[in-house]
């Protein structure tokens, strides 16, 4: 874990958060996930199915202009948030910040949503497709994860796995289009 080196940020790294430490601060609420990122086991693939139920609810109720403003909203929301959230865990891009998993793949749902519609299929393809690029972060989510070392760096990381994650549905289901008008 890599410790903030900042004159406001706590000496103390708290390695996992609680629910008393994310009930104390509305933003620590968001960072977390809404509990999702105090998993002690793969807190950011939590935060991921959590994106990914609250979605299928959210596009349930809301019509597709005001979950992209929702979305769009939440990633500025987001980088204040986890700022806040990592400097008081004494950890910028702590694990159990989840918020910067929860927005991008929100908006890789809303972009495969005007495309396909509801498939939960497609949806899944999805989900392991983000999981694989935040994971192994390709240039330049990895400059990102490394050197910018704030709430924005945090969250494009991610961003940028969502953008390889469309990308690559992008190819998919061209790839099966064709083979089924071949």
């Amino acid at each position: 874990m890599t410790e903030l080196n900042t004159p406001n940020a706590k000496a103390v790294l708290i390695e996992q958060p609680t629910l008393r430490f994310m009930l104390s601060h509305p933003l620590h609420v968001i960072a977390l996930g809404f509990g999702s990122g105090l998993s002690p086991f793969a807190p950011g693939t939590f935060g991921t199915l959590f994106a990914w139920a609250s979605f299928r609810a959210l596009d349930a109720h809301l019509p597709p202009n005001a979950l992209l403003l929702l979305i769009l909203l939440g990633f500025v929301v987001g980088i204040v948030a986890i700022e806040k959230t990592g400097r008081a865990l004494g950890e910028i891009d702590h694990g159990g910040i989840v918020w910067d998993e929860i927005i991008p793949f929100w908006g890789v749902l809303w972009l495969l949503a005007q495309v396909m519609g509801d498939n939960v299929l497609w949806q899944g393809i999805a989900f392991a497709l983000f999981r694989l690029f935040d994971i192994t972060k390709p240039w330049p989510a990895r400059y990102y994860d490394r050197k910018v070392k704030n709430g924005y760096g945090v969250m494009m990381d991610d961003v940028i796995a969502a953008l390889y994650t469309a990308t690559a549905l992008t190819i998919m289901l061209v790839l099966v289009y064709m083979g089924s008008h071949l």
